[in-house]
C-alpha cells in the first residue's frame, strides 16, 4: 500500500508541477503582453504630444518645451525621447549623456533596450511628416519596475504554490489512505492467514472486494476439505495394507519356508522394504506443508496433551519437561507438527535414562525446536548415517529407524534444517530450525 501511495504522490506532484509552471508562465506572459500593449498607447500619446510641440521659430523648426512632460526634463526620470531628422537628431534632457539606440521597425519594439543606470527601456517609434520634413520620434519608458514586480510576483506565487502543493499532497494522502483502507485491512488479514492467526477473511468488505474475498475463502475451504479427505483416504489405505503385510510376514515365518532359508530371508527383506517405503510415502503424502495458510500450532494448547500421552506410553520413570515462549504459535499445520514432535520425543524417550526436555522458541528468522535427552547420545561421525531412513544403532531398542526419517521429510517440506548436536543433559540434542514465513513472499505490491 505504501508503494501505491508513493506512486500516486509522485504522479500528483509531477502533474501539478508541470501544470503549475505552465499556468504561471502563461499568466505572466499574458500579463506582460497586455501591459506592453497598454503602455504602448501611452507612449503613442507622448509621441503625438512631441509632434505637436514641434513649432516654427525664427531659426526654423524648434521644440516648444512648455508642452512637454516634466519627466523629459528630469535626468534619468525613466521617460525619454529622441527625434531624428534627415540631417540632425534631438534627444530629451532626461537622457543626460546617453543615447536612445535607433531601430528600423516602426511601432512598439519587441526587445527591451538598454537605458541609463542599468534601466531596461520599452521603446516606441513613430514616423511623421511635419512642415514638409520627414522625422522619426522615439519614446521610451523604463520597464525595470515592472520586471521587478514580476519577480516579486513570481516569488510570492512560488511560495503560495509550494504551500498549496503541500496542502494538496496532505489531502491526497488522507484521501488515498481512506480509500485504500479496505485493501490494507484485507492485506493484514491475508498476513494473519499466513501467520496462522485466522482461518478465513472477513466478508464485510466494500462491494469491489467481495468477489476477491469470496474466492479466497472458497479456495481456503476447498483446500482444507481436500487435505482432510486426502488424509482420511491415506489413513484408510495404510490400515488396509497393514493386514495383508502382516499376513505375508506371518507366512514368511512358517515351517515350510525354514527349509528354504535363502528364500525366507529374501522374502522377509522385501516385505520390510515394502513396509518402510509404504510408511515413507504415506507420511510424505500426508504433509500439508504450506497448503493451509490459516493453519497453526498453539504450543500452550497442544504440548500438555502430547506430553501426557508420552508419559502414559513410556511410564513414570522419565521426567518429561517442555518450555515455550508465552503465547507462541507456530505457523505450520497442526497435524504435521504433532507428527514431527511425536516422532522426536518418542525416539528421545526410548533412548533417555531419566530426562527428556523440549524447548520451543522463536527468532526473527526461525522457529527453533530442541529435543534433549540424557541418554548415551550418538557419536559425531555416525550422526549423518542416523538421519538416513531405516538406520538404527541398536536393534534391541523397541521401534525402528523410521522416526528421524519422517522428521526429515517434514522438515524438508518446510525448507527447514535438522541438526544433531550434543545436549546439555549429556545425551543427544535434536535441533530443528523452521523459517518464519514472510508475508512478502505471498503478497505482491503491498
Amino acid at each position: 500500500m505504501r508503494s501505491i501511495q508513493r506512486r500516486l504522490s509522485l504522479g500528483l506532484v509531477s502533474v501539478l508541477l508541470v501544470i503549475g509552471l505552465l499556468l504561471a508562465q502563461a499568466s505572466l506572459w499574458l500579463f506582460d503582453h497586455s501591459l506592453r500593449r497598454y503602455l504602448q498607447a501611452g507612449l503613442k500619446d507622448e509621441a503625438e504630444t512631441l509632434l505637436v510641440a514641434l513649432v516654427r521659430g525664427p531659426q526654423g523648426m524648434q521644440l516648444d518645451e512648455q508642452r512637454l512632460s516634466a519627466a523629459f526634463q528630469r535626468p534619468y526620470s525613466g521617460l525619454y525621447f529622441r527625434i531624428d531628422f534627415s540631417d540632425r537628431s534631438w534627444r530629451s534632457r532626461s537622457l543626460w549623456d546617453r543615447e536612445l539606440v535607433p531601430s528600423e521597425r516602426v511601432g512598439l519594439q519587441p526587445e527591451l533596450g538598454d537605458g541609463p543606470q542599468g534601466q531596461l527601456l520599452l521603446t516606441y517609434r513613430a514616423d511623421y511628416r511635419r512642415f514638409g520634413e520627414n522625422l522619426s520620434i522615439y519614446v521610451a519608458q523604463d520597464y525595470t519596475p515592472v520586471l521587478q514586480s514580476f519577480r516579486r510576483l513570481q516569488q510570492i506565487g512560488l511560495g503560495v504554490g509550494l504551500g498549496a502543493l503541500v496542502l494538496i499532497l496532505l489531502l491526497q494522502r488522507l484521501t488515498v489512505r481512506r480509500a485504500l483502507r479496505p485493501l490494507e485491512l484485507t492485506r493484514q488479514q491475508i498476513a494473519q492467514l499466513q501467520q496462522g492467526q485466522r482461518g478465513e477473511l472477513d466478508t464485510q468488505v466494500p462491494e469491489e472486494l467481495e468477489p476477491l474475498v469470496a474466492q479466497i475463502n472458497h479456495l481456503l475451504a476447498h483446500t482444507e476439505d481436500t487435505l482432510k479427505r486426502s488424509r482420511n483416504a491415506l489413513g484408510n489405505l495404510g490400515h488396509a495394507l497393514k493386514t495383508p503385510l502382516a499376513v505375508l510376514v506371518s507366512l514368511a515365518s512358517r515351517e515350510e519356508l525354514k527349509q528354504l532359508p535363502a528364500v525366507r530371508a529374501t522374502l522377509v527383506d522385501q516385505l520390510e522394504q515394502i513396509e518402510q517405503r509404504l510408511a515413507r510415502e504415506l507420511g510424505r503424502a500426508r504433509l500439508a506443508g504450506d497448503a493451509l495458510p490459516g493453519a497453526h500450532f498453539d504450543c500452550e494448547q497442544e504440548l500438555p496433551g502430547l506430553f501426557a500421552t508420552l508419559g502414559m506410553i513410556h511410564g513414570g520413570h522419565l521426567q518429561l519437561d517442555w518450555q515455550a515462549e508465552p503465547g507462541l504459535r507456530i505457523a505450520r499445520d497442526r497435524e504435521d507438527l504433532l507428527e514431527l514432535l511425536g516422532n522426536l520425543l518418542d525416539n528421545a524417550c526410548k533412548w533417555a535414562d531419566s530426562q527428556v526436555r523440549l524447548t520451543v522458541s522463536r527468532t526473527p528468522e526461525h522457529y527453533v525446536l530442541c529435543v534433549d535427552d540424557d541418554g548415551p547420545g550418538i557419536e559425531e561421525e555416525r550422526r549423518d548415517a542416523v538421519l538416513n531412513r531405516g538406520t538404527r544403532l541398536d536393534e534391541q531398542v523397541a521401534g525402528h529407524g523410521l522416526g528421524l526419517g519422517i522428521v526429515r521429510d517434514i522438515v524438508d517440506a518446510w525448507d527447514g534444517r535438522l541438526l544433531l548436536l550434543d545436549s546439555e543433559l549429556g545425551g543427544l540434542c535434536v535441533r530443528i530450525e523452521l523459517p518464519v514465513r514472510s508475508t512478502r513472499r505471498h503478497l505482491a505490491g503491498s
